[in-house]
């Protein structure tokens, strides 16, 4: 959807602003001019819709920037479980530890794969790795858990149990986004604000017509970019992730 492009939101609810601004002006200017009534409607509809529109906005980057504080704490609970369970399994025997060990390092490359991946193809590779993983690494320590069915088989299984649901829960947040709805929301109230405006007759000069769409376009492409995990300006990163590889590489 164009919410991925933050660039193409901006550029298109520029466009469709400024279309709808200068159709009402020319109309205007080709019929009669306003009365008195209707230049009192104006004074009381293009105040209220700027303020609706404002507070649509506001309340669209408010959940934009929610989502993007929960993508980030999802990352951070994601390193610290596998990190975690790196070093519970040492408690398992030293020949089951190693390959659990190597398979959390293969996996936590792989996750950190899946925040820098932009193109659908790899993330598809890479999110069928990651579930082959899984498997893989649950089949490592149950395997111990069912032989030597311990406290410490079962600390370390509840551990890789953390592993894979913290996974889950990255991935849940996310395809969690603003909906498309409060999108169309946003564009129709900023279109039919720039049609008031294009049909108020107290202006100095055209151009001002041009300074609405610029100032709505703006945020509207703040809360795309917040709003999009992948792409923009403003990317979730993995840097805890990244921090315990290169912990785990000098340990």
């Amino acid at each position: 959807m164009f919410r991925d492009y933050p660039l193409v939101v901006f550029v298109v609810s520029f466009a469709v602003q400024c279309a709808a601004a200068y159709a009402t002006a020319f109309l205007r200017r080709r019929g009669a001019p306003l009365s008195k009534v209707a230049h009192s409607d104006f004074a009381v509809l293009l105040p209220g819709s700027l303020t609706l529109l404002a507070l649509i906005i506001g309340f669209s980057f408010s959940m934009a920037v929610g989502r993007y504080d929960q993508r980030k704490d999802y990352e951070e609970a994601e390193a610290n479980a596998i990190g975690t369970e790196y070093l519970r399994a040492d408690l398992l025997p030293p020949a089951d530890a190693g390959r659990v060990q190597g398979l959390l390092a293969t996996y936590l490359d792989q996750r950190i794969l899946f925040y820098r991946a932009r193109e659908e193809d790899a993330l598809e590779r890479i999110q069928a790795q990651t579930s082959s993983l899984q498997k893989a690494l649950w089949s490592a320590v149950a395997a111990p858990a069912v032989a030597q069915p311990t406290a410490t088989a079962a600390l370390v299984a509840a551990g890789m149990n953390d592993v894979i649901n913290s996974e889950s829960y990255t991935q849940a947040s996310w395809w969690n986004r603003i909906p498309a709805a409060a999108w169309a929301v946003m564009i129709l109230v900023a279109v039919g604000s720039n049609l008031l405006l294009g049909a108020n007759e107290k202006r100095a000069k055209e151009s001002t017509l041009l300074i609405l769409p610029l100032i709505v376009s703006i945020p509207l492409f703040l809360v795309a970019d917040i709003d999009s995990p992948r792409s923009g300006l403003i990317p979730v990163s993995p840097d805890n992730l990244t921090a315990l590889s290169q912990t785990l590489k000098h340990s």
